[in-house]
């Protein structure tokens, strides 16, 4: 039986998901929520371009956590909507805001690395907590929530989901998103961490000066919450934080060709990973890729159907054991009995993604 390299390609790739599914991902269903209190000041970094319905929306609610001693900065990035006016208004009404306005100029570096940096440099506190103009916090606890890891740990890494609406391309996306954060999260608890999410994040403000700030890689748009968090990672400096009053939301994009854009621009950063991340992150979707092909191939070849089911099965049994908790916990607990179809487009989806950077990637990523 173990002459067929089909099989052997099969079982091995299993094997090497279970090893994915009970050293990493099942980390992630044995977290508990931090009950700890956290009292020290911190500002809150918002960074916005033309965002005038989403903080008129959204920034209210940042604006009025329940939090004893905390600073809003919006950084106003050469907008060009009525994002000053309304920053203006909101002044008047909000004595923790603080703006900090950014104008067009020939000779300035573009980009939301120059913006967070600007609003870092003004914080007047060492603890950080930084998410975007589109994300609504999800409780007036968001920020009490995330601050409190800064008790056992200099980094916290949230989690930022997307509004749930009808169609595919919305189950993809948050699909997507529960992906990455499966991935990110659960390396992150077993002392591997490569990235956070810019929608929901904090670091200390030291560790961004020790660091010299995005000066590594100031070349490319995005790294901000990957590149940057490799170079002030440590094994013991880092906590989750996924409780659901800590989560923000963000609207979902609802055009094709924008997702494709934003996820091409996004794995740009990946060839600038360290070695072992690198590996890390391609074998596990290559084992998923690996196992859905030899299988196909052995069920078209006719295998016995019982070897196949037994295979399947396993694959299965894992996989929904795994993802149930996790699910639930980032709120996309409706895509759980079809997740399996969702693992394959994605998959195929995502090896397009790939394949269009290597071959027609644009030479200047828009922000």
């Amino acid at each position: 039986m173990f002459n067929n390299p089909l099989l052997l390609v099969t079982i091995l790739s299993l094997a090497v998901l279970l090893f994915y599914y009970a050293y990493f991902f099942f980390k992630l269903n044995t977290y508990k929520a931090n009950d700890s209190t956290f009292g020290e000041p911190i500002s809150i970094i918002v960074c916005a371009k033309n965002e005038f319905q989403n903080l008129k929306d959204k920034l209210p609610v940042i604006l009025n956590q329940d939090y004893p001693n905390y600073e809003v900065i919006v950084v106003n990035d050469q907008s060009v909507d009525d994002t000053a006016v309304l920053l203006k208004e909101f002044e008047k009404q909000y004595p923790n805001l603080v703006v900090v306005t950014i104008e067009k100029h020939i000779n300035q570096r573009p980009g939301k690395k120059f913006a967070l940096t600007l609003g870092i440099k003004t914080a007047k506190h060492e603890y950080l907590l930084l998410t975007d103009a589109d994300c609504l916090p999800n409780s007036k606890n968001w920020a009490i929530q995330m601050s409190c890891n800064f008790n056992s740990a200099d980094i916290v890494l949230g989690y930022g989901g997307y509004e749930k609406k009808n169609g595919l391309l919305n189950k993809l996306i948050r699909f997507d998103t529960f992906n990455v954060a499966q991935q990110y999260l659960s390396y992150a608890l077993v002392g591997q961490t490569y990235m956070g999410v810019g929608r929901n994040m904090a670091y200390k403000k030291s560790l961004f000066f020790e660091n010299k700030g995005f000066a590594n890689h100031l070349h490319i748009p995005s790294g901000d919450d990957d590149l940057f968090i490799q170079e002030i990672v440590t094994k013991n400096n880092v906590s989750i934080e996924i409780t659901e009053q800590a989560h923000t939301t963000s609207a979902v994009l609802e055009k094709w060709g924008e997702w494709a854009y934003q996820k091409r621009r996004h794995i740009t950063t990946a060839p600038l990973y360290k070695t072992k991340f690198k590996v890390l992150l391609a074998l596990y979707p290559y084992a998923q890729f690996l196992f859905w092909t030899a299988l196909l191939l052995l069920f078209l070849l006719k295998a016995p159907i019982q070897l196949c089911s037994i295979l399947l099965g396993i694959k299965f049994f894992l996989s929904y054991l795994v993802n149930y908790k996790a699910m639930k916990a980032l709120k996309v607990l409706d895509l759980y009995w079809i997740h399996p179809v969702y693992e394959i487009v994605y998959l195929c989806i995502q090896g397009i993604f790939v394949l269009l950077n290597i071959i027609s990637k644009p030479k200047k990523w828009r922000r």
